[in-house]
């Protein structure tokens, strides 16, 4: 029986109008001619060559539900994916095309991009059974291919497209993506890169590089260097060829394990600053107090490996200016004297700690809008950092501080005047107090791993510029940066690299955190603008103490869950990891004071684990 008996086809009916017309006097053969030109250009448009034709993020076929013939399309939006398949098509210039299609489900898109005048789409919110889409356009006088696609939208479920045409006079050849690459082989391997190379493709204009399942690179030559592993750590990798008309299947995979690194920690690879393989890190609230209690320097106990004072502050947001008040007696009875302060830091420091002051927390709010702001920012510090005899400094920037401007969307080339001047004033500071001088961050999941779905303004619209704002500091840094530790606390559901949101509470959330860091991620989901991969002894994973501490507390089973998952590779739950980082260099955690105040539960974790 022909289920679509009850419409006739485009081409059924263009021969009929054709027929129609030729019956009626007047018509003359070359309106006859134009007619015959128009044809159908879109390949396998009703999907019963499986996705023949077609690349896509996200699809494959079924046999039900199908609008025409045996096989449809079934695509599924998850996270920051919309489920799109597209194909590039030839075509005349200066012409009238129609594009059409049946669809189902909910938020499901048709259009057609590159059209050289107006890029067009109809939609439709909610189709329970099968709904026609259709729009029509006219290419430019230059225009020779357009992209025909079908999308769905950002977690609202499975949508069906079938039967797509694109209606109008054949412009050649549709091109095709290219085929899988050849010869994949490994060439030079160090502890932190392997180099690669594979045979040309024909009709390739580019090619892809994946690193244990993530794109890393692209390139236009038949070989890469893939940089930013880790060292003694096995890597997989494949290629794909590309061109206007999508991207190839991957390649075969090979395999290559790392050297190991031939200074170990504090040598070539490890850093320069003599932390141990696996540090503990925590705040001291030495500038107030809080319901934690004051904590003083001398009492910090010797697992403690990096403590920052927190907080300097600034004299207003925009000044630079960085002062660094001790907590009076009047809200602090038990704090020390400035001196026996100040013989505790170096009785720390002669103990193999490290000892920074931490600018920021939730209520300074830096900005450095000038050069004269930047400026400023890098004396007071300086002062500080003098003053006490301190080991380097954290960024602790919250707020507003970081925020994008519209328009900055290339995280190695930012435009931004409060990030071009806190890279700046960093550069300075780290230059001035030479290889020894310990840089850590502590930003917001917002402010890095949310750059994976957003980046700034102008992406979505109206979503928060703090998106991913951290990436040009942590990038332009990256080799100078001792240490980055991720709040992964007081934040919202955060897409990982598996496109599934992740949510505070349990190992999962960190693991999927932690994996984006050491494995990389598409900017905005930008497959050609990849933030590269940290070295994992740059990273430490940033907890609350307590239940008191903040959102987000996590019992030890988790903490010791999290460190088996990415340490180990065992213990893991349902994020699947993309690799495993021996050399992860440990954990950061709001507060010492309250770790205090919970019986010092965090800390003995971290000696039981890593002890």
């Amino acid at each position: 029986m022909d289920r679509d008996r009850h419409r006739p086809t485009t081409r059924r009916l263009l021969a009929v109008l054709t027929a129609g017309l030729l019956a009626v006097p007047g018509v003359t053969a070359l309106s006859s001619a134009a007619r015959a030109a128009d044809a159908d250009l879109a390949r396998n448009g009703g999907f019963e060559s499986g996705l023949d034709g077609w690349t896509c993020t996200a699809g494959k076929t079924v046999t039900s539900p199908v609008h025409g013939g045996t096989s449809a399309l079934q695509a599924t939006p998850a996270g920051n994916d919309n489920a799109q398949c597209a194909q590039t098509v030839s075509v005349q210039p200066n012409s009238q095309y129609t594009l059409s299609g049946y669809v189902r489900g909910s938020y499901v898109y048709l259009g057609a991009s590159g059209t050289g005048t107006t890029d067009v789409y109809n939609w439709t919110q909610s189709a329970a059974d099968w709904q026609q889409l259709t729009t029509t356009f006219r290419t430019g006088a230059q225009t020779t291919k357009v992209t025909i696609y079908t999308h769905g939208w950002y977690g609202t479920g499975a949508y069906y497209a079938d039967d797509i045409s694109l209606v109008g006079p054949g412009g050649g050849t549709t091109q095709q993506p290219p085929a899988a690459p050849a010869g994949l082989k490994t060439g030079t391997v160090t502890s932190t890169s392997v180099a690669l190379s594979w045979s040309p493709v024909a009709d390739a204009t580019g090619y892809a590089v994946y690193r244990n399942g993530t794109k890393v690179q692209a390139t236009t030559g038949t070989s890469a260097t893939v940089t930013g592993l880790s060292a003694s750590t096995a890597y997989g990798f494949q290629v794909t060829a590309v061109n206007d008309a999508g991207e190839s299947a991957k390649s075969a995979t090979v395999t290559a394990t790392t050297a190991a690194d031939p200074g170990g920690p504090g040598g070539p690879g490890g850093g320069t600053t003599d932390l141990p393989p696996h540090a503990l890190v925590g705040y001291l609230h030495s500038s107030f107090a809080n319901g934690s209690g004051y904590t003083r320097m001398a009492d910090v106990p010797d697992s403690w490996d990096v403590i920052d004072l927190a907080f300097g502050e600034p004299t207003s947001v925009t000044s630079g200016d960085i002062r660094f008040t001790r907590c009076p007696v009047t809200e602090c009875p038990n704090v020390e004297s400035d001196t026996d302060f100040e013989a505790a830091v170096k009785a720390k420091q002669a103990a193999g700690k490290k000892v920074l002051i931490s600018i920021g927390g939730q209520n300074g709010q830096v900005q450095l809008t000038t050069t004269a702001a930047r400026d400023t920012f890098v004396s007071s510090v300086s002062k500080i950092i003098d003053e006490y005899g301190l080991d380097g400094l954290d960024i602790d920037f919250e707020g507003h501080s970081l925020s994008l401007n519209t328009g900055d969307t290339d995280f190695r080339n930012p435009t931004t005047p409060v990030i071009v001047n806190l890279i700046s004033a960093l550069k300075t500071l780290k230059a001035k107090y030479g290889d020894k001088f310990v840089l850590t961050m502590a930003p917001e999941t917002f402010f890095v791993q949310m750059g994976y779905q957003y980046y700034g303004t102008g992406k979505w619209g109206g979503q928060d510029p703090r998106c991913g704002a951290y990436l040009p500091v942590i990038y332009a840094l990256r080799d100078a940066l001792t240490l980055l530790h991720v709040q992964d606390y007081n934040s919202g559901p955060i897409t990982g690299l598996d496109d599934q949101y992740h949510s505070m509470g349990g190992a999962d959330f960190h693991i999927a955190m932690t994996d984006m860091l050491l494995t990389g991620f598409p900017v905005a989901g930008d497959a050609n603008n990849v933030f590269p991969p940290l070295r994992p002894d740059q990273v430490a994973i940033g907890m609350p103490a307590s239940t008191n501490a903040g959102n987000g507390y996590v019992a030890p089973a988790e903490v010791t869950r999290t460190l088996d998952c990415l340490t180990r590779k065992t213990n893991c739950g349902s994020y699947a990891t993309h690799g495993t980082w021996p050399a992860l260099r440990g954990l950061m955690t709001w507060s010492i004071n309250w770790d205090r105040f919970g019986s010092w539960e965090f800390q003995r974790n971290f000696d039981s684990y890593f002890d």
